[in-house]
């Protein structure tokens, strides 16, 4: 053997045993690292080469550098002796706060309306962060709305995710928005050079905030697909909410945070709004630069005190293992659970993934039902009479690891009362998917749905 020779083997036996030792310490699933082991000492250096490519994690690595620079959420506030308070406070740092006001609107025709009064109302400063802004007639009307704040002395700043915004091609609301001198900038868009092109690290969450006393969240993009006289194919139900009280502060605190990380600029902390309401709620942000998985964690910490009742409805159901478990769990103990998904979902492919899993779900009892007509964005996780989780998260591998997500904590039985009405009405129109119906799948089906699912942590 030559020197040239034997430096390449060298090199070929370090390079492996250096990707099979960083699969086996820092994969999270006993079964990923053992398959990624053993296919980078089988085929060297091939293997090590496929699994720097595509098996590292590079996700939570780029996503220290958007970590908070500082944590504000009252360390100090007194934390109660309910479990689930004591879960939510370890987690997420902020408190609950009490004297909320919480309303639930329904599409479009009552949301964007509510939205509009309050933007031109607004004597300070409006905030308003989002996935998708659609120059169509409804972004329209928010262009002229915020135009006018300009115009009256109101600091207005938005914040469009940087891939969100191609969903708006070719009417982008960026360009518009700069024209008329609103602060309009970009979370993380995609660019040439330096290169950067992630479809992770997205800011998938939905914010409106009004003189840092009124804030509006829920999982409704700006776009005209959220009304009845918008186009028919693309036809989107959603829910949108308008919160007035002391957890407006901790939204703006978010808003500032995301703002920061894209301007470097800091925005003047909000006071303390009064207490205008009887709920009480808590902020949960989620993402891939926080060191905990706070929404999988509250989600169960949820599902186990569940005693009656579980109401879920989301678009998208590819949750991690740990909460299957959960579910089947409070099935089993007599617990009531009731999943809603959508009959027509705009992603097909996610929609054969969720095809694939839902048997596990169905052998433990748990109502499984499809939602026909339109696509439905609504995101509702209700617990008993007096818990609920409302906001911009899906039950999906991309909104609980990949995604920047918001989601509050309600705690008012008669505000939770009026999201049970409208999940029971929905119930009522739903038809029910039985093991029947899953096993009775052609073959084709079956295969297609299963390969669908293997891409479950990318969808």
């Amino acid at each position: 053997m030559t020197f040239i020779n034997f430096i390449l083997f060298a090199a070929v036996i370090i390079i492996t045993f250096a990707a099979a030792r960083q699969a086996l310490f820092f994969k999270r699933e006993p079964r990923s690292a053992l398959a990624w082991v053993v296919f980078i000492l089988a085929l060297p250096p091939f293997g090590a080469l496929v699994f720097y490519l595509f098996g590292v994690n590079r996700v939570r690595t780029r996503a220290r550098a958007l970590k908070p620079a500082t944590h504000t959420a009252g360390a100090e506030q007194p934390v109660g002796t309910d479990p689930l308070d004591r879960l939510g406070h370890a987690v997420t740092g902020h408190p609950r706060r009490a004297g909320n006001g919480v309303e639930a609107l329904f599409d479009g025709e009552s949301a964007f309306p509510a939205m509009l009064a309050d933007i031109e109302g607004a004597r300070q400063r409006i905030l308003l962060s989002t996935y998708i802004f659609d120059a169509d007639e409804a972004g329209t009307a928010f262009i002229d709305a915020l135009s006018s704040a300009v115009a009256r002395g109101v600091d207005v700043r938005v914040m469009i995710d940087g891939i969100g915004e191609l969903y708006s091609l070719p009417r982008r609301a960026v360009p518009r928005l700069r024209a008329v001198g609103v602060r309009a900038e970009r979370f993380l868009p995609p660019r040439l050079w330096p290169p950067r092109f992630r479809i992770n690290l997205r800011n998938h969450r939905k914010l409106l905030i009004v003189d840092d006393r009124i804030a509006f969240t829920g999982g409704m993009n700006i776009s005209e697909r959220h009304c009845s006289a918008g186009p028919r194919r693309g036809r989107v139900h959603d829910i949108q909410f308008r919160l007035k009280g002391p957890v407006v502060r901790d939204l703006t605190e978010a808003f500032a945070e995301d703002w920061r990380v894209v301007t470097g600029e800091v925005i003047t902390p909000a006071i303390l709004p009064t207490e205008t309401g009887q709920v009480t709620c808590r902020m949960v942000l989620d993402g891939p630069n926080e060191d905990l998985d706070r929404l999988p964690l509250m989600l169960v910490g949820a599902i186990g005190i569940a005693c009656e009742r579980i109401a879920i409805m989301t678009p998208y159901f590819l949750p991690p293992r740990e909460l299957i478990v959960a579910l089947q769990a409070a099935a089993l103990r007599g617990v009531r659970v009731d999943l809603i998904l959508p009959a027509k979902n705009n992603l097909p492919y996610v929609d054969w993934a969720m095809r694939n899993m839902l048997w596990e779900l169905l052998e433990r009892d748990i109502g499984v039902h499809y939602q026909p007509g339109s696509f439905v964005h609504s995101k509702l996780f209700l617990v008993d009479s007096d818990y609920a989780q409302i906001g911009s998260a899906n039950l999906d591998s991309r909104s609980l690891r990949l995604n920047f997500e918001l989601v509050v904590e309600v705690l008012d039985e008669e505000c939770i009362g009026g999201l049970y009405e409208h999940f029971d009405t929905a119930l009522a129109r739903s038809q029910r998917l039985t093991l029947a119906d899953v096993d009775g799948r052609p073959w084709p089906i079956r295969l297609r749905d299963g390969l669908a699912w293997l891409f479950t942590p990318y969808l």
